[in-house]
């Protein structure tokens, strides 16, 4: 067994927009992510390789509302370089206001759930 380091760094950042005023739809108040209702947002991390060889990875987001109905899932696939940071993002757009759980994960692959990374789990409150 191999061991993996991947570090994860959370923050939330509104999708791109022309208008000014979105972004600050997103927003950080005593440890939980506030959004809105209609305001796509950017589930981000900061990733990085630590190891010396090259890693491929599956960066998964899972939104679940306060029942712990998944609401959201998404991901992406790549490889990072030995040293290699980066910054994946994956956007979700809340369709109505409650209290949502936001969970990164680093994996292997998409069909390779070895975990490169503990789980990052996140709160937002969506008004």
């Amino acid at each position: 067994m191999a061991f993996l380091t991947v570090m994860i760094l959370s923050y939330m950042i509104p999708a791109a927009s022309s208008e000014i005023s979105n972004k600050n739809s997103v927003k950080l108040q005593n440890g939980i992510w506030q959004a809105k209702v209609g305001k796509q947002m950017q589930i981000q991390a900061d990733v990085t390789n630590g190891q010396d060889r090259v890693q491929p990875f599956a960066y998964i987001v899972q939104v679940q509302n306060q029942d712990g109905v998944t609401v959201s899932l998404s991901w992406l696939t790549g490889t990072l370089d030995s040293g290699q940071s980066l910054s994946p993002a994956q956007s979700w757009t809340p369709a109505s206001t409650g209290v949502y759980t936001a969970q990164i994960f680093i994996w292997a692959g998409i069909d390779n759930p070895d975990a490169l990374s503990l789980p990052l789990t996140m709160t937002i409150t969506v008004s």
